[in-house]
């Protein structure tokens, strides 16, 4: 009878996987403290930070990427680079990077993209159809909770409030984030994540082969070592 993963097997998996976690927030926040070091007068670095810390990041990691990041350690070689694509279903895909090499990059989202059906699009093709909006999820699990997030969330200075499921979307300017965490946490809401997103206008239903091809996509693309995040608009089933 075959056996499966050996504990140490499952550990050395769950371990790579918390490594490629944290070389992304590493370079989120050295490329984010090129903005200015200091946390309290750089939302997106202090948005980067809260990440990294949520994810049990040590302080003296994130202060050694915020140091490079600032030039204090010395400059890093790092660009920021959006690639615009189409995925199958008439999905439209925005796949953010941080790379030292342009080339082996385009190449890699490429691929991914042939491999499911999918293609890259030019600079501004598919751009149009997100805006860019800071966005706090905390956790309501009863109406009782919802009501009070949403008349916290608007107190504070949200645009929006959306109720989805067990949660409780609170949408915003992305300088904004920080406040609005800071306000719910204080009400004593649970934020389960909260930063600067690429909302979509509009969502195209995908369904069948076509949602099983985005999904193999998606986490095809967020393997790779250089991309960041990967934004679509598509509507998928909620299995």
């Amino acid at each position: 009878m075959g056996r499966g993963p050996s504990i140490e097997g499952r550990k050395n998996a769950e371990d790579a996987k918390r490594a490629k976690v944290f070389t992304k927030l590493i370079r989120e926040i050295t490329v984010a403290a090129r903005g200015g070091a200091d946390p309290a007068g750089n939302p997106r670095l202090r948005a980067a930070i809260d990440k990294a810390l949520s994810a049990n990041m040590s302080k003296e990691t994130v202060e050694r990427a915020v140091r490079r990041g600032s030039g204090a350690d010395g400059a890093d070689d790092l660009q920021e680079i959006r690639y615009e694509g189409y995925a199958p279903g008439g999905v439209a895909l925005l796949v953010d990077c941080m790379t030292d090499n342009a080339q082996r990059t385009v190449a890699d989202v490429r691929h991914a993209l042939s491999k499911h059906g999918g293609s890259l699009g030019t600079p501004g093709s598919v751009a149009f159809q997100f805006a860019r909006t800071g966005e706090v999820v905390v956790s309501t699990p009863d109406p009782a909770a919802e009501s009070r997030a949403f008349e916290v969330a608007l107190d504070a200075g949200a645009d929006d409030v959306q109720a989805e499921a067990a949660s409780t979307i609170v949408l915003c300017a992305g300088d904004r984030v920080a406040a609005l965490r800071a306000a719910l946490e204080a009400a004593g809401f649970a934020a389960q994540r909260a930063g600067v997103v690429m909302r979509a206008a509009n969502r195209v239903a995908v369904e069948g082969e076509a949602a099983a091809t985005l999904a193999s996509l998606l986490e095809w693309l967020d393997e790779l070592d250089d991309v960041q995040d990967v934004w679509h608009n598509a509507a998928l089933p909620a299995d």
